[in-house]
């Protein structure tokens, strides 16, 4: 008995539906990347977060001139960066910056305060070209992930931030928008997730 051409097309037809269902990645596939690039883009929003501010910020000057306060005005008393990011030898920054806040004069203090080197510069930037500098071996201090990693999450001028003292007046400096525990996972998930720029 012979098979009639039609029901061998149906039959490949059917085949073929059945391959092709078997192939197509599920719904869930779709929403578990989706869902790891909205987490990636909030790590690296919450970093982003503390990175520009500020406190952050004051020290990655685009020029030699340090930046003091929450308006981030230049230095008092002419301070620039001088010799290895340390100022001058008669104006060392850590002539008065120690390695703890003053409470008493209200100069902020801790380990190795210095300006960040110039290549390292972030003023004026976009998160953007920050984060490409901060991925950039040429203008990270040489630095890979995991070295990038433990000099933010565990550096005890970075982490000054979330400490950062009184001024003269008393007054409690700002403190950067996310908290010092959310900015260490947002950190560490970023650069586990791939340091993925969202833009890019």
């Amino acid at each position: 008995m012979k098979i009639k051409p039609i029901y061998i097309f149906l039959a490949l037809t059917v085949v073929g539906l059945l391959f092709a269902l078997a192939n197509t990645p599920k719904i869930s596939a779709y929403e578990m990347v989706e869902e790891q690039s909205q987490s990636s883009n909030d790590d690296y929003n919450k970093m982003m977060d503390v990175l520009t501010h500020q406190r952050c910020m004051n020290c990655h000057p685009s020029d030699n001139i340090p930046k003091q306060g929450d308006d981030s005005h230049p230095h008092y008393f002419g301070m620039a960066r001088g010799k290895d990011d340390h100022g001058f030898e008669a104006t060392n920054c850590n002539t008065c910056h120690q390695s703890e806040n003053n409470l008493n004069s209200g100069v902020p203090g801790a380990p190795h305060w210095a300006l960040a080197p110039a290549s390292m510069a972030w003023e004026g930037l976009t998160r953007e070209e920050i984060a490409e500098r901060l991925l950039d071996k040429n203008t990270n201090g040489n630095r890979s992930h995991e070295e990038l990693v433990k000099h933010m999450t565990e550096d005890d001028l970075v982490l000054w931030a979330w400490e950062p003292g009184v001024h003269a007046n008393g007054e409690q400096r700002t403190l950067p928008p996310v908290s010092k525990e959310d900015f260490k996972k947002a950190v560490e998930n970023w650069f586990a997730n791939g340091a993925v720029i969202p833009s890019k």
